[in-house]
């Protein structure tokens, strides 16, 4: 789940970090008050999306005076960055910047540890930093049982080039940092730029966080957001909501299997033969029959998937729950896409019964129903 630039501000600014003033906005009329209040000047206008490289879009934008920052913010409203619509503005005074440090905590999954990185030369073309000069990121890898105190982010900030009072109170901001990322259980927290200001200040003019959706349970402040979705499409949404592992590709064949592995492992297969998948549905490792109809209800609403293939190498889950399931799919939900299945493992004798009777064709081999799905989508 990620959280507008706004919000992570909020949190970082909780945990004592330093933020710029500012103010959301989300009407042009607001945007006069707002100037206002902030006490006139440069301001920054920042749309507030939940996707990255806003900036090189035109999503952040400068003003001088009342009516620029109401002009720029009723352009900014109108605007569709990266398929995702501007709804709020974050207006803040302009910062003094001297130099731009980035500053990240995440996972690195390879090592199994949290890694804190930092390098000096922070801002919007970070990405291309670390491709061209590897050498200017630097890592320190975090032991979880013990922490990130503040002396190893000054070790950090000596790496990069900091010294002095500066260090210090770099130091102090990575630790927090690390603090927010281990409390909310997050899969980034990041500040670029952390500006060094014009008066050896520094401060978080950019944040990002991101926590991770299967601990959100224990975060119930975030889990009821209305705008929590808004870089989804709908149904990928509506699947969210009712626990379905759903994400929305380009193809025709509809996929929907039990268990991430068996599910992505029917992606690769159908494009070794030649189809395109039209997402990724996984339905649980040991889903009942009202949970598998709710994935197949949906499947059926993508109006790019020309038909559906079903393959359940079943566990826990039940061959003829799966069969009643796609049974009241075609009967009650007037599903009318062709079904391709495959069937194997608990109850499977029960199954194919059950699909037979209802005039379904039942493989047993993923390979051999996989051709079939490619057939049918191509003719």
């Amino acid at each position: 789940m990620k959280l507008f630039e706004y919000e992570a501000k909020a949190m970082l600014r909780k945990h004592g970090v330093s933020i710029p003033e500012g103010i959301l906005v989300h009407t042009p009329e607001e945007a006069t008050a707002a100037y206002t209040a902030l006490g006139g000047g440069d301001v920054v206008l920042k749309s507030q999306v939940l996707v990255g490289g806003r900036g090189k879009a035109g999503g952040i934008r400068f003003a001088k005076t009342a009516e620029e920052a109401l002009n720029t913010v009723r352009e900014l409203l109108s605007m569709t960055i990266k398929g995702e619509r501007v709804k709020s503005v974050l207006i803040e005074r302009k910062l003094g910047i001297a130099s731009e440090i980035y500053l990240g905590v995440t996972w690195d999954r390879s090592n199994k540890s949290p890694v804190v990185v930092a390098t000096s030369s922070g801002g919007m073309d970070v990405e291309e930093v670390a491709k061209k000069d590897p050498s200017l990121i630097h890592r320190m890898y975090v032991d979880a049982s013990l922490g990130f105190e503040p002396f190893m982010g000054r070790e950090l900030g000596r790496k990069i080039g900091l010294s002095g009072g500066l260090c210090q109170r770099f130091g102090s901001i990575a630790s927090t940092l690390y603090q927010v990322f281990d409390q909310y259980d997050a899969e980034l927290v990041e500040s670029n730029p952390l500006a060094v200001t014009s008066s050896g200040e520094l401060i978080a003019a950019d944040a990002r966080l991101n926590l991770a959706d299967d601990a959100l349970f224990r975060h119930p402040e975030f889990a009821d957001k209305p705008d929590r979705y808004d870089d989804l499409s709908p149904l990928e949404a509506k699947a969210k909501k009712l626990g379905v592992q759903y994400v929305e590709l380009e193809g025709s064949i509809g996929i929907i299997g039990n268990g991430a592995g068996l599910t992505m492992s029917t992606l690769d297969v159908v494009k070794y033969y030649g189809g395109e998948p039209a997402n990724f549905l996984d339905a649980g490792g040991g889903s009942s029959e009202s949970e598998f109809l709710q994935a197949l209800t949906i499947l059926s609403e993508n109006q790019r998937v020309r038909l559906i293939f079903v393959n359940i190498l079943a566990g826990i889950t039940r061959c003829d729950d799966v069969a009643r399931a796609i049974v009241k799919a075609k009967a009650e939900l007037q599903v009318s896409k062709p079904f391709v299945i495959r069937l194997a493992g608990t109850n499977e004798e029960e199954g194919r019964r059950i699909l037979k009777g209802a005039g379904f064709s039942v493989f047993s081999d993923m390979e051999e129903a996989a051709k079939e799905a490619v057939g049918i989508s191509k003719r």
